[in-house]
């Protein structure tokens, strides 16, 4: 799990190299299109999007499956018995802790090097705008996440309270990292950089999130309710108030003589 705290350090530096352009070659500019009334149409088109996307759906599903067999607990015995990535449960929540805040760092690195504008002016009124945006897609994420622990007064597996659902850690993880992968989108660059990127991104949410469960302060479910909730409020505020869809992606079976595949789309738009 070195590597994925080192994926954090160098999105950081990735991002610096490629923040030299003010514009896309569209024109558009990141921020720009920041808006608090939306409308209600752009509203519930974006929560729709919002939940069909993988990162939300799939890690429900997985919190669904886990139920089965009384699997999310047997999962949390053996994972804080064993400790199999991170060593100790002491290391664990202290990685746990390392790598959601390289999520949040990722983020604001991608904030800084997106393109704002030509002048200082136009970069600093976008650049305030977008992460003002953004800023609520994360608050929003974490009070809720707070307010439903409240609510399920579920205990965590290591009993120290009755806050263990959902994942406070994996929620915050997972809206930051779903929002810097948004912003690479507004970067120029190479597929291959953006796919390395992203893969970095997602390492810093699914580390912090089985960091949690090895720690004991999570069941495996409590962790992808929260990535799922991080990566709804991220994808709809970016969608609905910055005009941003982000990255899409659908999941769909296909019909083929005697029998069927199963089709990955994903692709970038929004701008």
């Amino acid at each position: 799990m070195c590597a994925a705290l080192s994926a954090g350090r160098w999105l950081v530096l990735s991002a610096s190299c490629l923040g030299g352009c003010t514009t896309l070659p569209n024109g558009h500019v990141w921020g720009e299109g920041a808006t608090l009334a939306p409308g209600w149409e752009q509203i519930r088109v974006s929560a729709v999007n919002a939940a069909k996307d993988p990162w939300t759906w799939a890690p429900l599903l997985g919190a669904a499956t886990v139920q089965i067999d009384n699997w999310d607990h047997r999962i949390s015995d053996w994972a804080r018995r064993e400790t199999p990535i991170f060593g100790s449960q002491t290391d664990a929540e202290r990685w746990s802790d390392n790598l959601r805040s390289a999520s949040v760092a990722a983020h604001f690195a991608t904030v800084l090097f997106t393109p704002g504008g030509d002048t200082g002016e136009e970069w600093l009124v976008n650049k305030a705008k977008g992460y003002g945006v953004q800023l609520l897609a994360a608050t929003a994420a974490i009070e809720t996440s707070s307010l439903v622990k409240n609510v399920t007064d579920r205990e965590r597996p290591n009993g120290q309270d009755n806050e263990s659902f959902p994942s406070g850690h994996a929620t915050t993880s997972a809206v930051y990292t779903r929002l810097a992968t948004d912003n690479l989108d507004w970067i120029d660059m190479s597929r291959a950089t953006r796919l390395t990127l992203t893969g970095g991104l997602d390492a810093l949410s699914i580390g912090t999130a089985w960091a949690r469960v090895e720690a004991g302060a999570h069941f495996p479910s409590d962790t992808l309710v929260g990535m799922a909730l991080g990566n709804f409020s991220a994808a709809f505020f970016d969608e609905a108030f910055l005009g941003h869809g982000g990255a899409n992606a659908s999941l769909a079976f296909v019909p083929q003589p005697g029998g069927g595949e199963i089709r990955w789309q994903f692709g970038f738009g929004g701008h």
